[in-house]
């Protein structure tokens, strides 16, 4: 196990890329102490510390036409586009069964990012007893306006995208000297502002924090990849992440253009493995 950190973005669907560079890391039996991840990334985190190759992608894309998975009738019905009872109950469960013994036996730390809606904050919750803890990483991916708030411990959670949408300094502060980051946006992507403020200022209205995260949102994120860009200069970071733009929405169900970008993420990382594990080792 290398003693490094691994940063994990969100993204949604676009987060099977992220799925296809945790699948060459378990064939590559590339391990690390901490990880952090964000939303899809925090989905992503399950499997890969599970060592459940394949199962992630199929997570995703197993249940495209299912309208009991995602949709407008979810929606409507119970508050979330992704629905919940499926999505953190059912699959894990009985559909496409999580290795619960497995993830407690992996001595890697893993992490999901959430924001705290009354604060404004992100904290970091750790993923041990994913029984229990699945409820972190539901609250990480917790999109606003298409989810309900997650409570955990009496407080109010959102995606963790919101506070701190590439947890790398917190890495660094939380001890680690190397970072592995894994973006699902392209080389030269920065982020412009929202279209939804207004929606979210009405959505959120008992919670002006939110309101203020998402309308500075594109500066935080753009000062955290100038962040990302002077740790690479530095050799501290590592990132692995698309060459250009893609064709995957947030919400996408065309399986080729899913298939496509998760062998894009299995096979940026396999090209890289010797230059990482360089980086890894000095």
């Amino acid at each position: 196990m290398y003693q490094a950190g691994l940063v994990l973005e969100g993204g949604a669907m676009k987060g099977v890329y992220t799925a296809g560079v945790l699948d060459f890391f378990l064939d590559a039996g590339i391990d690390f102490a901490k990880c952090y991840g964000v939303s899809a990334g925090a989905c992503c985190l399950c499997s890969y510390l599970s060592r459940q190759k394949g199962r992630q992608y199929s997570v995703f894309t197993d249940y495209l036409e299912d309208k009991n998975y995602w949709g407008l009738s979810s929606l409507l019905r119970t508050g979330d586009y992704f629905n919940v009872q499926m999505c953190y109950h059912d699959i894990p469960e009985h559909l496409n069964p999580f290795d619960y013994e497995t993830f407690d036996k992996n001595p890697s730390k893993g992490y999901a990012v959430v924001t705290n809606i009354e604060t404004g904050l992100a904290e970091y919750l750790p993923m041990k007893n994913m029984r229990r803890d699945i409820e972190a990483v539901r609250a990480s991916a917790s999109m606003p306006l298409v989810s309900r708030p997650v409570e955990i411990n009496g407080k109010l959670y959102l995606d963790g995208g919101l506070a701190d949408s590439i947890p790398l300094l917190h890495a660094v502060t939380d001890g680690c000297r190397k970072n592995v980051v894994v973006m699902t946006k392209e080389v030269g992507y920065r982020r412009v502002p929202s279209k939804h403020l207004e929606l979210i200022k009405a959505r959120y209205a008992k919670y002006p924090k939110v309101y203020e995260r998402m309308a500075n949102r594109a500066a935080a994120y753009n000062q955290q990849l100038d962040y990302l860009e002077a740790e690479l200069k530095n050799g501290t970071a590592f990132l692995i992440q698309p060459s250009h733009p893609n064709e995957v929405g947030r919400i996408e169900k065309n399986r080729k253009k899913l298939r496509a970008l998760y062998e894009e993420g299995y096979q940026e990382a396999a090209r890289r493995k010797e230059e990482l594990i360089a980086f890894l080792e000095k």
